[in-house]
């Protein structure tokens, strides 16, 4: 151990995750020159280690393997040992999961396990999660250790030339693009096709379980189903899909139904069972999609998630400065899920026996356990209409009774032991959260959803925005690590999404600062798109540049698509061209696999078909009346901004939209195409329709 038996290096660092090593026998390196250095001068190969804090099966394997004395011998005897949180190094997790699924076949998850080569630090052989002891049809993890040693030392020439190969594979996605390939809508449709046959047409989702909400494709068939509606032939499997499995998600167990917000997946097809952990962009662009379909659909049980989404995020996610922490663990004393289980003798002894009988019905306690050690999770099982219909009682009063019974289990549940919170704020994930709470608060009129996403933009530029560039990651005063691709596009469209809920000066020139160096930084002028990493950043085995979402939209669809709006809204062509070459660059990968790229089918889309762009300006009460009127409605293909008559704008053809004599002017643009100036809301209203939803 290099600081003493009862601590090692990861105590230095202020990653909760790499705190909850720090105790281990293992002689833990956070990833740096150090650990580096110690393994090229010792010839032992990297044991990488990847996981954070929210994940259950990290915890596991930390208490059985890296707790153990006798598996940390052979761990420090044998190898130079990283550990890495892969929420604040998504740079290095993408290499090595990457790294594993083409060595694999299969794709990876946490906690990652990788071995290194001592010098170069390519990936020869890994894994996930390894046993202590053999069993799930693995072997033990000390002797994986000892056979990986050995193989190593054994047969490093013949590692060194099939690494080779797995480099070259790793730069794949580097290609050119065609500079003469047309960009068409073929992908958007075979998008929606392949989305439309996953569906799983009884629980909702896509696919078989696990099941994982997939925001991402949802949105695409939100989308597609209202844009088809106006034509007199609205898709219906398109809206058949996405409405049951929002329905779906809403009254399962993935979604909190006493406190708000999603939990990460369900591990069964059913949505009744969650993994227990709750992860910050997983709700940002779920709050976000939940209130727009209230908007499109006027579904109380809609409105309701995204409202309790949003309270739950500003309640146990937001920082008293003002930024949102990015987990809730999975785990509470030192169980999956303790903090969330009840028992109907324990339900029982806190309700009135009509309050009871309401909520064990619509919530399962009348069913047989559904979790381990006889325990239930709460999931909506029967519909509190039809249970009024059953006791023949208005549905007010069994709505009152479940809202009683809500809140008092709610009450009892905030008396328990809390699921650990890693209370570090990530850029990236606090921009998703951003639009989210700025969208619901748009969609739903809550100004308290606007303020709060204002809150977690002013602490971003306090804490995060040094010298003309973004940090990644804030914890405990401390920015030290230099922002990614995700963090400048997901800031960026977060902002954009939060003025048009309300004009503030200064925001607009922030978000074409941010938009500068996403360019400068970031874009790979040979090939077109953007890498993940800073041009500046440090060297590693493979620069990531992805076409593909994963757990979040891939950055380089989110940077086309603001750089498109931005574009648009400030006159810049540069900035249009650089969307266009990461869309000529994406091009096979959106012929070959559209579903998994649904952040830049939606760019392609706004390629093919420019935002309208509506600007307002003006003064008072008309002004907010005219931005509600633009703003409020479902238009995925609009963006508006309202601002002061004597607002500070940048030079150039925004400063150019001015206010007339007229209360309100409206400016409004589609692509290089715009209207003369409107002074009367009636002359918008046939404008403001070409691109809202209009649903039978």
């Amino acid at each position: 151990m290099s600081e003493s038996q009862d601590v090692n290096r990861l105590i230095h660092e202020t990653s909760p995750y790499l705190r909850q090593h720090a105790h281990n026998p293992v002689d833990w390196y956070p990833w740096g020159e150090e650990a580096l250095d110690q393994a090229r001068r010792s010839g032992k190969p990297i044991l990488l280690s990847i996981g954070y804090s929210a994940c259950h099966w990290c915890h596991v394997m930390a208490h059985e393997s890296f707790e153990d004395e006798a598996t940390a011998q052979v761990m420090n005897a044998l190898f130079v040992n990283i550990k890495v949180d892969r929420e604040e190094r998504p740079d290095l997790d993408k290499i090595y999961q990457n790294a594993f699924q083409l060595l694999h076949r299969r794709a990876g998850g946490w906690p990652l396990t990788m071995f290194l080569t001592h010098d170069d630090q390519v990936p020869f052989v890994g894994g996930t999660y390894f046993p202590k002891t053999p069993r799930y049809g693995m072997p033990a993890f000390i002797d994986i250790l000892r056979r990986v040693s050995d193989h190593y030392h054994q047969h490093l020439g013949e590692l060194r030339e099939r690494n080779q190969a797995l480099v070259e594979a790793l730069r794949a996605e580097m290609a050119a693009p065609s500079e003469t390939v047309a960009l068409t809508a073929a992908p958007l449709q075979a998008g929606r096709d392949q989305l439309v046959r996953s569906l799983d047409p009884v629980h909702g989702g896509f696919g078989d379980a696990p099941k994982f909400p997939h925001p991402g494709g949802l949105e695409r068939l939100l989308r597609r189903w209202v844009a088809s509606a106006p034509g007199g032939q609205p898709d219906q499997p398109a809206e058949a899909a996405v409405l049951l499995t929002l329905r779906r998600m809403a009254r399962g167990g993935i979604y909190d139904h006493l406190g708000g917000g999603f939990f990460r997946y369900s591990v069964d097809a059913e949505w009744g069972i969650p993994h227990f952990e709750k992860m910050l962009y997983d709700n940002g662009p779920l709050l976000a999609l939940y209130s727009q379909a209230w908007r499109v659909t006027a579904d109380p049980l809609f409105r309701a998630v995204a409202e309790e989404t949003g309270e739950w995020a500003m309640r146990e996610m937001q920082a008293p400065d003002g930024g949102y922490y990015a987990t809730l663990d999975a785990d509470s004393e030192g169980e999956e899920g303790r903090f969330y289980l009840w028992a109907p003798d324990q339900v029982r002894s806190l309700l009135s026996t009509e309050e009871y009988v309401a909520f064990a019905v619509c919530y399962g306690l009348e069913q047989p356990p559904n979790f381990e050690n006889h325990a239930w999770h709460l999931r909506l099982t029967v519909e509190p209409a039809e249970l009024a219909g059953r006791l023949n009682v208005e549905p007010a009063q069994v709505a009152a009774w479940l809202t009683a019974a809500r809140r008092a289990l709610f009450e009892v549940r905030a008396r328990r032991v809390w699921p650990g919170r890693d209370e570090k704020i990530l850029t990236a994930w606090n921009g998703l959260m951003i639009k989210g709470m700025a969208a619901a608060g748009r969609h739903l009129g809550r100004a308290d959803f606007v303020a709060s996403a204002e809150r977690a933009l002013d602490f971003i530029r306090a804490h995060l925005w040094r010298d003309g560039r973004l940090r990644a990651v804030f914890k405990e005063g401390q920015a030290p690590l230099n922002a990614y691709l995700d963090d400048y596009a997901f800031l960026i469209d977060g902002i954009l999404e939060l003025l048009q809920c309300r004009w503030r000066d200064g925001d607009l020139d922030f978000t074409l600062a941010l938009a500068e160096v996403l360019l400068d930084q970031f874009e790979d002028r040979e090939a077109g798109g953007f890498f993940f990493t800073a041009h500046d950043h440090e060297a590693l085995i493979h620069r990531p540049k992805s076409a593909y979402d994963d757990a979040l939209p891939t950055g380089n669809g989110v940077a086309a698509q603001v750089l498109l709006k931005l574009g648009h809204v400030i006159g810049q062509t540069a900035w249009l061209d650089a969307a266009e070459r990461a869309l000529r660059w994406a091009w096979p990968m959106l012929q070959r696999a559209p579903t998994a790229c649904n952040a830049l089918l939606t760019a392609l889309e706004e390629f093919l078909e420019p935002a309208q762009i509506v600007v307002l300006r003006g003064e008072g009460t008309t002004l907010e009346t005219w931005r509600t009127r633009c703003a409020q409605p479902y238009a995925p293909g609009r963006l508006t901004l309202a601002i002061p008559a004597q607002a500070c704008l940048p030079a150039g053809l925004l400063a150019g939209r001015r206010a007339e004599t007229a209360p309100v002017t409206a400016y409004v643009c589609s692509g290089l195409q715009c209207r003369s100036p409107i002074t009367a809301l009636v002359e918008l209203e046939s404008e403001l329709a070409r691109t809202e939803a209009i649903v039978p």
